[in-house]
């Protein structure tokens, strides 16, 4: 089934304002920004491009409002080294799956999420992961970020979907919120297979959530050079070059 597609000009939902909620774990952002060292990518001509997916089921509705929050650090982040640009895909309700136009400005995002509320539903991965690989097929597309805490789609069916990512060489980067055993399954092996990286949410620290959205967008926008030439000034740049000296795994 094909996705949706809502115009930046046209929000696609009005919402009432959603309310913080919970985030990482330290044990598990120094894994994710491990093995995203490892996979730092050919930086592309221009701007670098991110596909931010969501799952905005009821589940999903206070930690929406905390990616809204920080999704602006994306943009911050990567404006430094020739800026990013960035969709948003989101689905919720019954077989509702909507993606926006790719959006080179922090607050145009902003607001567009502003206007999404949750709906109950069931997840639906497999059209996330096979949108992005359309997009891949367009041009180059440097990371997927997905945020959810469940999956009841079939593991090969989500697989074969994510085959055309692993192909074209785009990672899948899924942060996991909650504990579902059969949902970690999952995203470990999309994570492996496309040579992306799983992490787990628990409750406490917005700021290291914010780190590993913030990496990923530096991973998309220009590679380990961009967070080399930041290392001096920014914090978060250190603590990723410092995570390069550690284990490689697979990817490119």
């Amino acid at each position: 089934m094909a996705i949706d597609r809502h115009p930046t000009s046209k929000p696609p939902v009005t919402g009432p304002k959603i309310a913080p909620s919970t985030v990482p774990a330290g044990a598990a952002v120094n894994a994710f920004l491990a093995e995203v060292a490892a996979r730092s990518p050919v930086p592309g001509e221009g701007r670098g491009r991110l596909i931010f997916a969501l799952d905005a089921t009821m589940s999903r509705q206070p930690t929406w409002d905390l990616a809204c929050t920080l999704q602006g650090g994306m943009f911050e982040e990567a404006a430094a080294i020739g800026g990013l640009d960035m969709q948003l895909v989101y689905y919720r309700g019954i077989q509702e799956c909507r993606a926006s136009s790719w959006v080179g400005d922090g607050r145009r995002l902003g607001e567009l999420m502003a206007r999404i509320d949750c709906r109950g539903g069931r997840t639906q991965i497999g059209r996330v992961l096979a949108h992005a690989g359309k997009e891949a097929g367009r041009g180059r597309v440097g990371a997927v970020v997905f945020v959810g805490d469940a999956m009841e789609e079939t593991l090969d069916d989500l697989c074969a979907q994510a085959g055309p990512l692993a192909l074209r060489g785009v990672p899948v980067f899924l942060f996991q919120e909650g504990r579902d055993p059969v949902a970690e399954r999952g995203f470990r092996e999309i994570a492996r297979l496309t040579g992306g990286a799983w992490c787990r949410f628990d409750a406490g620290a917005a700021e290291q959530l914010a780190a590993l959205l913030r990496a990923a967008a530096r991973y998309a926008a220009g590679g380990r050079q961009a967070l080399t030439t930041l290392a001096d000034s920014s914090p978060a740049a250190r603590h990723l070059l410092a995570a390069m000296s550690g284990p490689q795994s697979g990817g490119r």
